[in-house]
């Protein structure tokens, strides 16, 4: 009868890899923590929000450039209006929840998201993205901000369709895509106030396959008889529904 075979020691790290590793944990962990923190801060509602605006020209149109250096911060002021009215709609008790900052317009572009769709590329370019924005206030002495947007504007004779803005609850930065003409300002606001939302963590309410808002959570009024049309857009849901297939761009925030 053969004797049994003894088991393989079980090897052990190298020190200094162990202590590498639990170092590299422990950091991870306090980045998730530090952020599951600030984000309830953040939306807790307690103190104002501070948002950083940072205007771009989108592509070389001289429309485009001359559009953004003429830009002032009483050409977002419906932005705070719409969110204090719905903010004190849902309970917030705060007279001004929400405070706009026109920085200076910026003299270098963000990464833009890959084309792809990769998973793994998105990732990487999220993480870009968050560290070209912490390394933003530190260049242009920009005064620190709970969430930042960049603001990109397009000259709509040259350009009549927008590449998708978005908007990253993690990291609470947003690239918005505009149109550079003095007529889409109200529906500009609209699209800022979309993404601004998100980085605070609301979701989309419509269909991205059609466009059309989510019933019941992309109507404003969703017990309406007779369901349409709708008389007001969802703001998640980014469009007015005027049929079960049918649905038009708002205006302007007031509806």
């Amino acid at each position: 009868m053969n004797p049994p075979r003894a088991l393989p020691a079980r090897r052990r790290l190298p020190f200094w890899r162990a202590l590498r590793i639990t170092l590299l944990l422990g950091l991870l962990l306090a980045l998730l923590l530090g952020g599951w923190q600030q984000r309830q801060l953040v939306t807790a509602w307690e103190t104002p929000l501070w948002v950083a605006l940072h205007p771009a020209a989108g592509d070389a149109a001289a429309a485009s450039a001359a559009h953004v250096a003429a830009l002032t911060r009483q050409d977002f002021a419906a932005i705070e209006l719409f969110l204090a009215r719905e903010a004190a709609r849902h309970g917030v008790s705060l007279a001004q929840p929400v405070t706009l900052k026109l920085a200076p317009p910026l003299a270098d572009l963000p990464p833009l998201p890959p084309l792809d769709g990769h998973p793994l590329a998105i990732a990487a370019w999220s993480l870009r993205l968050r560290w070209w924005a912490w390394q933003l206030g530190r260049r242009d002495g920009s005064p620190p901000a709970d969430v930042r947007l960049v603001l990109l504007y397009h000259d709509p004779e040259q350009q009549p369709r927008l590449p998708h803005s978005l908007g990253l609850e993690r990291g609470r930065i947003g690239i918005v895509n505009l149109f550079a003409a003095a007529r889409d300002a109200p529906r500009n606001q609209f699209v800022v106030a979309h993404e601004l939302l998100h980085t605070l963590g609301a979701s989309d309410k419509y269909d991205p396959a059609s466009n059309q808002p989510r019933h019941p959570d992309g109507y404003a009024e969703p017990e309406r008889e007779p369901l349409y049309p709708q008389p007001r857009a969802e703001v998640m849901g980014g469009r007015i529904p005027l049929g079960p297939a049918t649905a038009v761009m708002p205006d302007d925030l007031g509806q």
